[in-house]
């Protein structure tokens, strides 16, 4: 499907969001918090200061899609790093393949594993520094 950018931001992700709809002159932006998103999860225990920072956003940008978050209080943000390449793709089976061999020699942030948005999500730095981010997604999305 696609292989895209994710930018990541240290708590100014909604500014960050704001101008480049602005420069690229998108419609409006699709924005969720981690407030929005953990809002009915009793059993995560949310730092007041993250509810209203960015989980996901995206913009359309002349038909490539720019995607965003804020990093999570307390995950380490360093400039430079906060770029990861988003693999995206509704073939499960080669997703998994590419995971695994990504893995090999890298660094897992959170295995391929279902979550509430995807079949399929994990993020890993594989061995050369590269921060990926795989995402299944049907085509009919």
């Amino acid at each position: 499907m696609a292989l895209e950018v994710y930018l990541i931001f240290n708590g100014n992700c909604r500014e960050a969001i704001e101008f480049y709809a602005k420069v690229f002159e998108t419609e409006k932006p699709y924005i969720q918090t981690y407030g929005e998103v953990y809002q009915d999860n009793s059993e995560f225990n949310m730092p007041e200061e993250a509810k209203n920072l960015i989980m996901h956003a995206n913009l359309n940008v002349r038909g490539s899609r720019l995607m965003f978050s804020d990093t999570f209080p307390g995950n380490p943000y360093t400039i430079g790093n906060n770029i990861t390449v988003a693999f995206i793709d509704d073939d499960l089976d080669f997703m998994k393949r590419a995971f695994e061999m990504l893995k090999d020699g890298g660094q897992v942030e959170m295995e391929l594993q279902e979550t509430f948005w995807s079949k399929a999500y994990g993020s890993l730095t594989d061995k050369f520094g590269v921060n990926w981010q795989f995402n299944h997604e049907s085509k009919d999305q």
